[in-house]
């Protein structure tokens, strides 16, 4: 058995503290992802700091001078299983809560935080297989997904050095609503967007996020739009629960009058290192109708770079698929 150092501290700044003076240190929230990695010996931290039960564990409306509503700011240990429950995410933004039901289980939902969500690491079975070699694990030994089993392996943004993908289900979604991340580092507090929290792999595969070392996630603020207001999630998967997306698509549209495409975002899961904001499709859908016609040449578009090969060619034909449904269901009638 391998020793630990185990703290509980009394605040964030605290913990921040204890993590940023360590290298060997690590954050522990709900543990559904790094207590796995303890056990399999993918993470050999010598100090676990215990942020669990410091007090950010609330959903709160984000107010204007005059007091109306603007958005939610959510405590980054607001369990999943709450979150997806509380009735302003719920109605302003459904792609979130939809996206947080189709992740894991149940009984991982009532244990899984915000933070620890959007800070998951990869599924990839030769990452979690401490026999193999792996450049996100042990850097320099070799991507060994290249030429392996490769069924869930990235199609865009990848490298030579990891052709891995993200497997959260609610950073696809925060992206769609343009979320913003809330991190106390050493030096104070600042906010990223949520697009910005994670990398592609690059020549540093070792590294998920922008995040600095000892830099505590506090809280994701989601921003009202009407765009949020009219979201929705669709996950593929191989199984209907506790499976990762083989792809997965969260939109919000904001529609004008006649029916034509005011503003949009769309974001893909499982295709890519980190949530995919499909950019240039949403520019080709402003102004047009979001038809099937449309969606298609517009997903189609953002794909043009996709580089597949015999077990991942399907990811290209799913998400255009995927893309088109969730569309023409928020185009039809609303949140789904």
């Amino acid at each position: 058995m391998r020793e630990l150092t185990y703290l509980r501290p009394e605040d964030p700044a605290a913990a921040v503290a204890a993590v940023s003076g360590d290298p060997e240190a690590r954050f522990l929230a709900g543990g559904t992802n790094l207590v796995d990695h303890l056990k399999l010996g993918v993470a050999r931290p010598a100090t676990l700091v215990d942020v669990s039960r410091l007090p950010m564990e609330e959903v709160e409306d984000l107010t204007d001078a005059g007091g109306s509503p603007t958005g939610l700011r959510i405590g980054a240990n607001v369990r999943n299983s709450d979150l997806a429950a509380d009735r302003r995410v719920r109605e302003r933004f459904p792609v979130v809560a939809r996206a947080l039901l189709a992740g894991a289980s149940g009984q991982i939902r009532n244990q899984a935080t915000t933070a620890g969500n959007l800070l998951q690491r990869t599924r990839c079975v030769y990452f979690q297989d401490v026999t193999t070699p792996c450049n996100k694990r042990e850097p320099g030994t070799g991507c060994s997904a290249v030429g392996g089993y490769g069924r869930y392996n990235a199609v865009l943004g990848a490298s030579a050095e990891c052709v891995t993908v993200h497997p959260s289900d609610l950073a696809v979604a925060l992206a769609a609503v343009d979320a913003t991340v809330v991190v106390l580092g050493p030096d104070g507090e600042r906010r990223l967007p949520v697009a910005e929290l994670h990398r592609l792999p690059g020549d540093r595969p070792q590294d998920d996020t922008t995040l600095r070392h000892g830099e505590l996630i506090t809280a994701v603020e989601l921003p009202d739009s009407p765009g949020a207001r009219r979201s929705g999630y669709y996950k593929a998967r191989d199984r209907a629960s506790f499976a990762f997306a083989l792809v997965s698509v969260a939109a919000a549209l904001d529609l004008a009058d006649d029916g034509t495409v005011r503003d949009a975002r769309i974001v893909w899961g499982g295709v890519a290192h980190k949530p995919w904001r499909a950019t240039r499709a949403e520019e080709l859908l402003r102004g047009r109708v979001p038809d099937e016609e449309a969606v298609r040449a517009a997903a189609r578009a953002e794909l043009a770079d996709a580089v597949t090969d015999d077990q991942t060619a399907y990811k290209t034909t799913m998400v255009e698929g995927a893309t088109v449904l969730v569309l023409d269901r928020l185009r039809q009638g609303g949140p789904r």
